[in-house]
């Protein structure tokens, strides 16, 4: 499998996790089977009026993928470049697009932000839109003790570029301040990218990662809970509602990471894991995100159900930034011609 195949597969794939989790986000185990049946949700359900409706989750995942092209544009142009801060720049539009202005001056040029659909409340947690909205320069991390999922649910495209760990914390500081929340969040793009550059398993991916960043100050919470997976996965303790519940809800950082683990772990295809990732009692669309990114990157889009994948929204958009981020970093050198001009206008500095 290509490159271009796992990185599609990664970002379609936790998409489609999330917009099946999402009509389920805040019911009881017990209402999801009331209202689905006895196996839970396996089908999309309208969510936010839409069938196959994906969630703030997938929005801010775009929008980081989005500052992560800037910044490669704007490094590669020879330009000096924090990458945190070119991915804050682009969350603080995502922040515009639901209702909110920040305190910092920022540009609506480039391609992500005309996508009107995007421009619609899914749900956005109080914690990032707080942050947001707080920061009062571009780089400046949260002031607060949060350790919500909403840093580890937009990190993906972290692992596609260098320095996966490093800007997926950094840049989920931005919105939460709680070192669990962070570096939950490095530690999940760093599994991915080893998946998608060293072709690793997923199982190998996690005790490698876990071997190099495991002892790292804040990362105590959630070295416990990944540990706790692989003994549950080694053991062939399968996940079901009921044993779910003893990991947690997921709406934190290291509970949602281990739900979304367990489960592409022990799942014998795309669609049963992420199945088993959004039924739960808890933050099923987060869940499922996760859940996808792991087994869409193992197994590339050819995995994903086509019944998902066709009624899944933006799954257009969301190609096409799967296919921007294989192609800028291999083609681009910000020397003019045609494709330099062309990614430019799509990805600009500010």
């Amino acid at each position: 499998m290509n490159r271009l195949e796992r990185i599609k597969g990664c970002l379609l794939g936790g998409a489609v996790g999330d917009a099946l989790g999402a009509p389920v986000e805040y019911l009881e185990w017990s209402a999801i089977e009331a209202k689905f049946g006895p196996r839970g949700i396996v089908d999309f359900s309208p969510a936010y009026g839409i069938t196959g409706a994906i969630t703030d989750d997938t929005q801010m995942m775009l929008f980081t993928a989005e500052g992560l092209l800037r910044a490669y544009v704007r490094g590669s142009s020879g330009r000096t470049c924090h990458v945190p801060s070119v991915i804050h720049h682009a969350l603080l539009r995502w922040l515009m697009t639901q209702d909110h202005q920040s305190a910092v001056l920022i540009s609506t040029d480039g391609w992500l932000i005309d996508e009107l659909a995007l421009w619609s409340r899914r749900g956005p947690g109080i914690t990032c839109l707080n942050a947001l909205q707080a920061s009062t320069r571009l780089g400046m991390p949260a002031e607060n003790d949060s350790k919500g999922c909403g840093a580890v649910m937009r990190v993906a495209p972290c692992a596609f570029f260098a320095n996966a760990f490093e800007y997926a914390a950094e840049s989920g500081r931005l919105t939460h301040g709680h070192p669990t929340g962070y570096m939950a969040a490095g530690l999940f793009a760093d599994i991915l990218q080893r998946m998608v550059d060293r072709q690793d398993s997923l199982e190998h991916a996690v005790t490698e990662s876990l071997a190099k960043h495991g002892q790292k100050v804040g990362m105590e919470e959630t070295r416990s809970m990944l540990e706790r997976v692989l003994f549950f996965f080694y053991e062939g303790y399968r996940p079901t509602p009921q044993r779910i519940a003893d990991f947690g809800a997921g709406w934190v950082a290291e509970e949602a990471l281990a739900i979304g683990l367990w489960c592409a772990l022990s799942a014998d295809s795309f669609e049963q894991g992420v199945i088993n990732a959004v039924n739960h009692s808890g933050d099923s669309d987060s869940t499922g995100l996760i859940a996808g990114h792991l087994l869409g990157i193992q197994y590339g889009t050819a995995a994903i159900p086509a019944r998902w994948y066709e009624k899944l929204e933006l799954h257009d958009v969301i190609e096409q930034v799967a296919k921007d981020i294989e192609r800028v970093p291999r083609d681009f050198c910000g020397y003019g011609g045609e494709f330099d001009q062309l990614i430019e206008r799509r990805y600009p500095g500010f």
